[in-house]
């Protein structure tokens, strides 16, 4: 039950980042969660796989809840993979926003935007 909860709790600090910056699901909901469950579903869909091959194998732990969603699959990949989909997601597109201020704040700073920038205010001001 301990792994879960702290599943639960890193998946909710997630959301508060994401609610926060407006990255993934709070940007755009509906495309957000489709990409996001349906990455879920495909690491879970490897999963089965891998245990029908006998890669995976699940061993009892005190910290796991017991409750298992097919054979060798605890609950808690579930909620594993959604986590790791999720922070994936952030991680990427915090990046590209960090990136992308940065960029802007270079632009904004260079010696040729703010020539730029001058000679277009003084060219809107002649008209």
């Amino acid at each position: 039950m301990t792994y879960l909860l702290i599943l639960l709790v890193l998946i909710v600090c997630l959301a508060l980042l994401d609610a926060r910056y407006r990255l993934f699901l709070f940007s755009q909901p509906l495309p957000a969660a489709v990409s996001l469950l349906g990455g879920t579903g495909i690491f879970l869909l490897w999963d089965v796989i891998a245990i029908e091959q006998g890669i995976f194998l699940h061993l009892d732990s005190p910290l796991m809840t017991g409750i298992m969603l097919g054979d060798q699959l605890p609950m808690e990949e579930a909620f594993f993979l959604f986590f790791l989909c999720y922070q994936s997601m952030l991680a990427v597109l915090g990046f590209l926003r960090w990136s992308g201020y940065r960029k802007l704040l270079k632009l904004e700073h260079s010696p040729s935007s703010n020539g730029l920038a001058q000679s277009q205010r003084s060219g809107q001001g002649e008209q």
